[in-house]
Formats: structure tokens, sequence, C-alpha cells
């Protein structure tokens, strides 16, 4: 197996002599920010890389069930053979309705030297465009200290996501056009040079006039706000902001994210009935309130991957040849803002023998 990094953010100096926050494991001595990261980071990419790998071997096949089947045990037996001592706090749902990596399941290999972990999965996002081989599908992880991650009820949440240097400058209770016109002073732009990306919803009909009745484009997608909101924290893909209502899991997992690029993500739940409502409120959560970054990844010891599944703006596909796959990944830490493109060989076949070009 061979691979290639490169790092696409600032990152802090490694020579600085300030003293850094620690950690406290089982069974080990209170350690460095940095030193979670070291043991984790590589750990997080190899994770989403096998489950990319085994859910892109059933993409095209029309059939989302064999997918997340496929995405879903890869995952999890990578995660059994971790050092760590970890709870799904973000996963496939209830233990009654999901067989594996279910809400409160133990993960890892334990024992004395394990990082205490909570641990928020996406193995596909994107199980019906996987299915049918359509763009930016990807298995996604984060992986923070105990407490580090929001534990969200499986509901909707209204959400607005934008870039870092927008942070600060949004508020979910304004009216969109406020919003829109903040984002364009922030970027520099006009608000007629913003990319807005909406999930393609029946009830996303008001939001879109309003948007578009604004000055910006809108992207229309499918499936997936998690890589929607990675694409809108880091430069390039021409996303500029991510709004309307999904999952509030995923907005977690997009908070981990943000928590690591400086961008922001603020979301507001949306119980559909009485029993959701009660549900949130049992939990401590309110559907009055807006939920910052911070409150939903409130961790400061958290590492992020994502591995593309099928082509995206931000991440390529896994590609297949004869033994072996093609990856690329995006990973980051909270701690190094570090953000690490990682374009890798896996050679399935020991016999496999590929001449790799860059």
């Amino acid at each position: 197996m061979g691979s290639m990094a490169k790092d696409a953010s600032p990152s802090s100096d490694d020579s600085h002599t300030t003293e850094q926050p620690a950690v406290k494991a089982s069974g080990i001595p209170m350690l460095r920010a940095e030193d979670f990261e070291r043991a984790l980071v590589l750990d997080t990419v190899r994770v989403t890389e096998q489950a990319a790998i085994a859910a892109s071997r059933e993409a095209g096949k029309g059939d989302e069930d064999l997918v997340d089947s496929a995405g879903t045990d890869a995952m999890r037996r990578v995660l059994n053979e971790l050092e760590i001592d970890g709870e799904i706090v973000i996963g496939e749902g209830e233990r009654d309705d999901a067989p594996m990596l279910y809400i409160g399941e133990r993960v890892g290999r334990a024992g004395s030297h394990a990082w205490p972990v909570d641990i928020a999965v996406d193995p596909v996002e994107g199980t019906g465009i996987t299915a049918r081989m359509v763009n930016n599908a990807v298995a996604v992880i984060a992986i923070a200290e105990k407490g580090g991650l929001f534990q969200a009820p499986d509901m909707y949440m209204e959400k607005l996501i934008v870039p870092p240097p927008a942070a600060g400058k949004v508020d979910l209770r304004w009216p969109v056009a406020a919003n829109l016109a903040s984002i364009a002073q922030a970027l520099d732009r006009e608000v007629h040079d913003l990319t807005v990306v909406i999930l393609d919803r029946p009830r996303h009909e008001e939001l879109l006039r309003e948007v578009r009745a604004a000055g910006p484009r809108v992207k229309l997608i499918g499936d997936g706000d998690v890589i929607a909101a990675l694409s809108a924290a880091i430069r390039g893909t021409n996303v500029h902001a991510v709004m309307g209502t999904g999952g509030a899991p995923e907005g977690v997992i997009a908070a981990a994210a943000m928590k690591c690029l400086g961008g922001e993500i603020q979301g507001r739940f949306v119980p559909r009935n009485d029993k959701e409502r009660e549900r949130l409120e049992a939990m401590g959560a309110s559907a009055d309130r807006v939920y910052k970054t911070d409150d939903l990844a409130p961790g400061n010891h958290i590492v992020f991957s994502a591995t593309g599944i099928t082509d995206g703006e931000l991440l390529r596909g896994v590609k297949f040849f004869r033994g072996g796959a093609r990856t690329h990944t995006v990973t980051m830490g909270h701690f190094s803002r570090v953000v690490r493109f990682s374009d890798a060989i896996h050679l399935l076949d020991r016999d496999a023998r590929v001449s790799i070009q860059i």
C-alpha cells in the first residue's frame, strides 16, 4: 500500500512551546492533544477507507440495503481492531433497528491502554446515490473524547453552515436574505456570486424561493449534507453555504468537521410530532434553541475523516484495478488545524502489482 498526503490548511508551528491541552485515557497518563490525534488520526482514515471500498463494491447495483450493509460491516470490523474503548453516540439508529453500529454500541479492543472515546459514524452517507452510482457519496467518522459529541436524537434539524470567514457573522434566526448578505460581505463577494447547497426536498419550497429571490445560485442535492458542509468550509469547491432541514445526527458529524476547519454550523431541532418533542425534552434539548458548533461538538480533542465512495467535487470515489483499489480521503484534527488529503493505493491481493501514477 502507498499513500500520498497533502496538507491543505494552516497548521500550528510544531516548535511552539505553549502548554497544550491534555487528555485522560484509561490506564494512560495525561497526554497532550497532539498525542490524541497522532494515536487516532491514521486509524480514522483506515476506518473510512475500508468502509468506502466495501460500499463501492456494491455501487450501481440499485440495492441500498446491500450498500449500507457492506459499508457498515467493514467500518465496524475495523473499529473493533483499534486500541479504543469507544461508544457509538451517532450511528445507524437505535439498537432494535440497527444490528451494527447502533447508538450505545461499544467498539474497539478496550483494555487498559485503550482511549475512551465517543464516536459518530455514517458508514455510507448517501446509500441511495451509491446504489445509483451518483456523485458525492462518502464514508465518514468523527471521534472525540468522552462527552465531546452531542448525542442528537434521530430527527430533523434546520441547519445553516458557512465557511470560516463567515463564522460568527450569521444567525439562523435572521431572514435568509440577511444571512446571505453577511456571508457575501465576509467572503468579499456579491450575493449573486454565492452558491448555496440545499437538499432537494418538497419541504424546502419556501426556502428555495427566498434564496433565489436574494440572488445567489442554488445547487440542489439528493443526499449528503455532511460532504456539502465540508465543501462549504474548504476553499475551491465553489460552495459558500448550506441551508435547509436535514438529519440531526448528520448535523453533529458536520459540527465535528466545522470544529476542525473553523467553519460554523447552526442548528435547530425540528420535531415532527409530540413524541419527538417529548424525546427531545427528555434528552435535555429544546426545539426553541439554536445550537452552534461548540454545542454540537463541544470536545477539545476531535479527529474527523471522510473517504469518497463515488466521485464528487471534493473527493474522488473508489477506483478498482486488478488486485486492489485507490481511495481519496480528507482527514483533520481540531488541535493540529491540519487538513490532509490522502490518495492511497490498497493492494488487496497479496500478489497484485500496480504501477502508481500521480
